[in-house]
């Protein structure tokens, strides 16, 4: 068998209908391999967690495949993702994931067992950078084994999600695939700098805001709908728009315009709050966890510590 690149399909196609398999074919350590693509729905990023090169996940799990005589995986649209038996499968892999740490406490002399393994966790930029971190940075100083992963990006999830084991997105997805709880939610308001302010003097109506430069997000590249500012501010267009919220924030700062800004990032800074009783937009966050990365002990801690975080921050999050 030649080695496939990351691009290539690892699998052959399904080989009919579920039957009996002979458990003696079966090799466990295929089974993490499995497990491992599930967690991050990238061959390369398994196989650094699995101390390998990603022709040998690929490899392993086709073995693995063919064992049962199912297709266990399929091309995403952002990586691979399981199949329904796939899925069925990497959850009873989990087990022996953990009876392998396991194994290393015990001969490490470890009397309560430690987090071993990956963690990856999806948020928007700005929740994802001045919320999540601090939790994620509790989590590995408690266990030092464990490695946590942040990707920031503000969009949707997939309807098949695939790439990480937790996700913080504005809003409420749906999807039979996710386990979801409503975390937080959290304020947007308008702010402005004293600089903006001396310049072109500070709006004392929602009316005069329209003569004003807005700054907010890209509508036309916008993938979060309860982000549109026609919801919140009909007819108006934003006069300097960045997908990035940090660009917003530095844009406002720069006396760019009045940005539209999470409190808990422009309460950080020196920018002023304008309008504070007409223009108070509140936005939901919601906690997805894929349904089988639920019980994953690493999973809940991190669960657990981003809960807390919210709990402790929820001044910052909805301030009066």
């Amino acid at each position: 068998m030649h080695p496939r690149s990351s691009d290539e399909d690892p699998a052959p196609q399904p080989a009919g209908s579920r039957h009996s398999v002979d458990p003696r074919r079966l090799r466990a350590d295929d089974l993490r391999y499995l497990l491992a693509l599930s967690r991050t729905g990238r061959l390369v990023t398994a196989a650094d967690a699995l101390g390998v090169d990603h022709t040998t996940v690929s490899r392993r799990i086709a073995a693995l495949e063919k064992s049962v005589g199912l297709r266990l995986i399929e091309r995403g649209r952002d990586g691979w993702t399981l199949t329904e038996i796939g899925r069925a499968v990497s959850e009873y892999a989990r087990a022996i994931d953990e009876a392998v740490d396991r194994v290393a406490d015990t001969v490490a002399g470890q009397d309560a067992p430690s987090l071993h393994g990956t963690v990856r966790v999806s948020a928007p930029d700005g929740f994802g950078t001045a919320v999540a971190t601090p939790a994620l940075v509790r989590v590995r100083r408690q266990h030092p084994q464990l490695q946590v992963e942040l990707i920031t990006a503000t969009r949707q999830l997939a309807l098949r999600p695939s790439g990480f084991d937790l996700a913080l997105v504005i809003g409420v997805p749906s999807s039979s695939h996710l386990v979801t709880e409503h975390l937080t939610d959290y304020t947007l308001g308008l702010y402005a700098s004293d600089d903006y302010l001396t310049r072109y003097g500070r709006p004392e109506t929602v009316t005069e805001l329209r003569e004003h430069a807005l700054i907010f997000y890209i509508e036309s590249m916008l993938q979060v709908g309860d982000l549109d500012i026609e919801h919140h501010l009909p007819g108006m267009i934003p006069a300097f728009s960045s997908t990035n919220v940090f660009a917003q924030l530095e844009a406002t700062q720069q006396g760019a315009g009045i940005g539209v800004l999470p409190a808990f990032l422009a309460q950080r800074t020196q920018l002023r709050r304008l309008l504070a009783n007409e223009i108070d937009i509140r936005l939901p966050i919601t906690l997805a966890v894929r349904r089988e990365a639920v019980t994953h002990p690493a999973v809940r801690a991190v669960w657990a510590a981003l809960r807390h975080e919210v709990a402790e921050r929820a001044a910052d999050l909805l301030p009066e």
